[in-house]
Order: structure tokens, then C-alpha cells, then sequence
């Protein structure tokens, strides 16, 4: 598990770097896809949030702690140049993590599991209090966006719809919009 700075309720699952935040469907209340990486809204408005990747060449099976999750949302993610990483909004004492997009540029699937993001909003550094788990793997197509285990929060973001593009304030992640996703039953 590794370490990445949340700025302004968010992190960034981005593609060398790049962050075209003027294109983000913020659809579900957790992951906003862009048009090349996607961004993640977190509980904690500034500070660190712990963060585990996995990766496969194809889909993973569920976790097996997957009931211990808030919130789990799967989206395609682009990586128009093939580096797509988990990173802090800007420069950040924390390690780089590893490349996720290790079948080069193109489509991929990101399954995002979320702990704590209700834990503890108003804390500003300190020790983390949110948990991320990353599962990548490439797919050839673009799929919808699929709810996997919802929260209040994620309910409230399917019922209010926000314009595309829309950039939240870091209060503001709890009501974010809708466009288009599946929301499937826990088996």
C-alpha cells in the first residue's frame, strides 16, 4: 500500500501527468472520467489517502474482502500515451506509484474501491484515514460505468445531474451528478 496527497477532495488517476479536468464526468460520485485518465473524489479535502494497485491483462475477481469496501465503482479510463499512474494533483513528497497501463496506450478498465471517504472530511494532513484499491486491466471497448456497492453519497450523486464538465468545489463531491452508469445488486 502506498501513499498519494489528496488536494481539494481529489487524486488523479492520470496519464503521463496530464489532467484534462475541463472534460470530467463527475456521473457517479467517486470517479470522474476524462478524456484521457480520470479523477477521484475523496473524503479528506487535504492530506494523505492510502492506495493499493493491481493489475492483470484481464478482469480480476471481486476482492475477498470486498464487503469491507464503502464504495466500489468500475469505469473505462483512456491512456492515450500509455502511462497512466496514480498521482497527487500536484508535486508531492510521496513516491510515484507503479504504471497501470502496462499493455501500452489504449482503453482500460478501473475498478475503484473506496473506505473512509466519511470518515473524517474536515481533516487537513495528518495520517490517513481513507483506503483505495485500484484493480486495472485492459479491454478493447468502452464499457458504462458500474456500481458496484453504493453509498449514500453515490445515491445522491445518481439523483442530482451535474453538467459535463462541471468541476465540484471540495464540499461539494457528496452531491455529484448523474449521466449514465448500471447499478448492480451485492450477490
Amino acid at each position: 500500500m502506498s501513499t498519494v496527497e489528496a488536494i481539494d477532495s481529489l487524486f488523479g488517476i492520470l496519464d503521463d501527468g496530464e489532467l484534462p479536468g475541463h472534460t470530467a464526468d463527475w456521473s457517479n460520485g467517486l470517479v470522474a472520467v476524462m478524456t484521457a485518465g480520470a479523477l477521484i473524489a475523496t473524503g479528506v479535502a487535504f492530506g494523505p489517502v492510502r492506495v493499493r494497485t493491481a493489475f492483470s491483462s484481464q478482469p480480476p475477481p471481486a476482492v475477498d474482502d470486498q464487503g469491507s469496501w464503502d464504495e466500489i465503482i468500475e469505469v473505462t479510463v483512456q491512456a492515450p500515451t500509455g502511462r497512466l499512474r496514480a498521482h497527487s494533483l500536484e508535486d508531492s513528497g510521496f513516491p510515484e506509484l507503479p504504471v497501470l497501463s502496462t499493455a501500452g496506450s489504449g482503453a482500460y478498465r478501473v475498478r475503484v474501491h473506496a473506505r473512509g471517504r466519511a470518515d473524517a472530511p474536515t481533516v487537513v494532513r495528518g495520517d490517513p484515514v481513507e483506503d483505495y484499491l485500484l484493480q486495472v486491466w485492459p479491454v478493447g471497448t468502452d464499457e458504462d460505468t458500474v456500481v458496484l456497492r453504493s453509498s449514500e453519497r453515490i445515491e445522491a450523486a445518481l439523483r442530482e445531474p451535474r453538467p459535463l464538465g462541471h468541476t465540484p468545489d471540495p464540499g461539494e463531491t457528496d452531491e455529484l451528478s448523474r449521466v449514465s452508469c448500471r447499478v448492480e445488486q451485492d450477490g
